[in-house]
């Protein structure tokens, strides 16, 4: 394969996601690519139904959304709501459709399981099976979709995410982190560039923001599930 060459996307008719060598491949392609060229190319290796897109819509999720709505104006943008969002971080969300024009699509739990999980306390007693029930189960719902999943993960931010590359399959999808690579200060330049809205409880001392239940004032992820180990919802594992 030489440098100009585009590695072959096309998806096994037998497999939910591309083979490990293609992944390979892919990985070398986009490296030396920056972010925005990294997505441009997405839309033009793949087929543009076929990418999921997905925000949480908090702290600075409008680094990520603003080159989005740039490069694919008409991209739908799945927000997992998981019925204990502050407050602010819908209001930031809306906000956000508003200054962006974005197409906004929410995924929910099924009621039932959502009622149960509020009614055990769930999010105090066992917030793996919390976020199961009310993130990742909405979100498996709608992946058989699609074939690549576009995120916003940069690997400064958990251990994990330090070792993950631009393409990777995670169960049954093709993930895809543009962002990975993304440094603090590179962020933060952006934002600072294009004036871009901060969510507004960043200015409160929240730097990572999920549910009401588990999210605490702390730098990076420190108060996500406040006092337990865990340090991911299992969206992204």
């Amino acid at each position: 394969m030489t440098p100009n060459d585009t590695p072959d996307t096309r998806l096994p008719s037998n497999s939910a996601g591309l083979s490990t060598q293609t992944i390979s491949e892919l990985n070398a392609h986009y490296r030396p690519l920056n972010f925005e060229e990294r997505l441009r190319k997405l839309y033009e290796d793949f087929p543009p139904e076929k990418i999921m897109v997905t925000s949480s819509f908090v702290a600075t999720s409008a680094y990520f959304l603003h080159i989005i709505s740039r490069i694919r104006p008409a991209q739908v943008i799945f927000f997992v709501d998981t019925g204990f969002h502050f407050q602010e971080t819908l209001l930031y969300r809306d906000y956000l459709i508003g200054l962006y024009h974005l197409k906004v699509e929410a995924l929910k739990a099924d009621d039932y399981q959502h009622q149960y999980s509020v009614k055990e306390k769930l999010y105090q007693t066992d917030p793996d099976f919390c976020c199961t029930i009310n993130k990742v189960s909405p979100l498996e719902a709608v992946k058989p979709n699609f074939d690549i999943w576009v995120s916003s993960l940069m690997g400064w931010q958990t251990d994990h995410r330090a070792n993950l590359d631009i393409f990777d399959e995670r169960r049954g999808i093709i993930k895809f982190n543009p962002m990975i690579d993304v440094t603090r200060r590179e962020r933060d330049a952006y934002i600072r560039e294009h004036k871009l809205p901060f969510h507004p409880l960043v200015a409160e001392g929240y730097s990572s923001i999920g549910c009401t239940h588990c999210t605490a004032k702390g730098k990076e992820r420190c108060g996500r599930w406040i006092g337990k180990p865990k340090t991911e919802c299992g969206l992204h594992l």
